[in-house]
């Protein structure tokens, strides 16, 4: 079920079968001169959007600005803070919780989230107010990464560029993927004698990719997502199946 779809009266019916809450979360800000400004976000709703048609499940509302600050130089990009992000997530899905959803899934599109949606979940938990681990789906799929694309690549790169193509082709200015790979590297960040150097993304990307993004493809993205979407199913099948005694663990020692 989408939430946002209900009306309180249906909703409160709804309820009675949902087991989880998914939440999806990214990012708006720049994705070089190819990629459009809300790919975290427009990829973490389309992965969300697999679970619609489940009754166990009511996906909610998608979070479209996150972390961001370190692509603040690019034009277009917007940006809070991890506290404010944190803060902002973890009172959405104690809301869920006090309508007695207590499991959830916080579907990630941007990795700069990733560090406040870690701490969020961990307060949670440590309250006994929800069990809301993170997940990012390209930590879901990362060998059939390896084996579609040669260089790692990963913002705006060849992974992203495929899965942007699969979901939403007409966001996609095909005739710039030439120009954001140029002078992309092949990872992310700069280091120099084992120390990061490379705080913002300028400091490394003149054209705010990383990786070749010409190697992305509509079908590889369709590989990817497929194969990211079964994990995602799996993972809600699995918490689902959980009791709230073996995931709050603490309380019961």
């Amino acid at each position: 079920m989408r939430l946002a779809d209900h009306t309180t009266t249906t909703a409160q019916e709804a309820f009675e079968d949902v087991e989880v809450a998914v939440l999806p979360v990214g990012s708006t800000e720049q994705h070089g001169p190819a990629l459009p400004l809300g790919t975290d976000f427009v990829l973490a709703e389309a992965f969300a959007r697999t679970l619609t048609d489940r009754d166990d499940v009511a996906v909610l509302p998608t979070i479209p600005v996150g972390v961001s600050e370190h692509h603040r130089q690019f034009h277009g990009t917007l940006w809070t803070t991890p506290e404010t992000f944190e803060a902002y997530v973890s009172d959405t899905l104690e809301s869920m919780a006090s309508h007695g959803i207590q499991k959830a899934v916080v579907v990630n599109g941007h990795g700069g989230n990733v560090d406040a949606l870690a701490r969020a979940a961990r307060r949670l938990r440590g309250d006994e107010t929800a069990f809301a681990p993170t997940w990012n789906w390209w930590e879901s799929v990362p060998d059939l990464s390896d084996d579609l694309f040669e260089t790692e690549g990963g913002h705006a790169g060849p992974a992203e560029t495929s899965l942007v193509l699969d979901v939403t082709a007409d966001l996609v200015r095909e005739d710039a993927l030439d120009r954001a790979g140029e002078g992309a590297p092949e990872s992310w960040g700069t280091n120099v004698h084992g120390a990061r150097v490379g705080f913002d993304t300028i400091d490394f990307t003149p054209t705010g990719a990383v990786g070749d993004p010409t190697e992305g493809s509509g079908e590889a993205g369709r590989q990817l997502f497929e194969a990211a979407a079964d994990e995602l199913d799996s993972l809600v099948d699995w918490l689902g199946e959980q009791s709230l005694r073996a995931l709050f663990p603490e309380a019961h020692v």
